[in-house]
């Protein structure tokens, strides 16, 4: 029998997630990947297949604010980054995909600075 990786378990768990989730115009995916180093998050329309918005760790425009916090605090930031462009663009409801992550530590506090700013999921 072969053993999984976590990264096959993951995988797996978000396939599984997005057979059930989608994005519109109106109401899009925001989609959470987290690496070792960073987290990244993009608002998805998965009915054109593009891409509206998005932000990281690694941003240009964050990028300095963020030096020195512990990635708890990165993640919750770029949560905000996230849902002010959002709201910029007239969204203010989305659909959360984490991506096969655990709803704790990182995921959750981008969730929560994603809310603090004005975004509804």
């Amino acid at each position: 029998m072969a053993t999984k990786t976590r990264a096959q378990s993951r995988q797996k768990r978000h396939k599984r997630v997005r057979g059930k989730i989608s994005g519109t115009a109106a109401r899009p995916r925001l989609n959470v990947f987290r690496s070792l180093s960073g987290i990244y998050v993009q608002l998805i329309d998965d009915v054109a297949g593009h891409t509206l918005l998005s932000a990281s760790s690694i941003d240009g425009e964050l990028r300095g604010t963020l030096k020195g916090k512990n990635k708890t605090d990165q993640a919750r930031m770029v949560g905000e980054a996230v849902a002010k462009r959002a709201v910029a663009k007239g969204i203010k409801q989305v659909v959360m995909d984490r991506g096969g992550f655990r709803y704790a530590g990182r995921i959750k506090a981008l969730a929560e600075g994603a809310r603090k700013e004005g975004l509804e999921f």
